[in-house]
């Protein structure tokens, strides 16, 4: 290479506009993904078919400042710190009431038609009503055992927010 070759390929012809780039991109990144939007991998079973473990989502972090959770969002939901989270579907709101009946959820005295459950098992679940602050919360993989399934009860503070794609 020539002399300033090598330089040249890295930083390119004008080096403080590619340093420039290089901060913009790096700035832009950390406010999209520590504020915007949140990458989560899919791990476990308990949403499969919907997302399978390994498939990456995207959940947006700000969605719930400017609307309300909605029935049927696909959820992140806030565990322990600021990253551990379970991806779930939102099937009920507050003052709502749920149970389960040989496997099919129940929403205020109705049985829900769910086309994304593809595999099922008998769950049984007493009518629960939901508090002021309550949303319930499933996986759509319902053919675990109902003991080995995380769900239920989530508070509005705990939703981080839904998922974009």
């Amino acid at each position: 290479m020539t002399r300033g070759g090598l330089g040249r390929v890295i930083a390119g012809r004008n080096p403080r506009r590619t340093a420039l780039r290089v901060l913009v991109l790096i700035v832009g990144a950390y406010v999209v993904f520590g504020y915007l939007l949140m990458p989560i991998r899919g791990v476990g079973v308990s949403m499969e078919p919907t997302i399978e473990e390994g498939d990456l989502i995207f959940v947006n972090q700000v969605a719930y400042r400017f609307r309300d959770p909605a029935r049927g969002d696909i959820v992140a939901v806030r565990i322990a710190g600021r990253s551990v989270v379970y991806v779930k579907r939102l099937l009920a709101l507050p003052g709502d009431t749920v149970a389960f009946v040989d496997g099919v959820l129940w929403r205020n005295g109705v049985p829900l038609d769910e086309p994304y459950v593809t595999n099922r098992a008998a769950w049984q679940l007493d009518e629960v009503t939901l508090g002021a602050d309550d949303y319930f919360v499933v996986g759509d993989n319902r053919g675990m055992a109902m003991a080995q399934h995380e769900f239920g009860t989530a508070t509005r503070n705990r939703l981080i927010g839904p998922r974009i794609f």
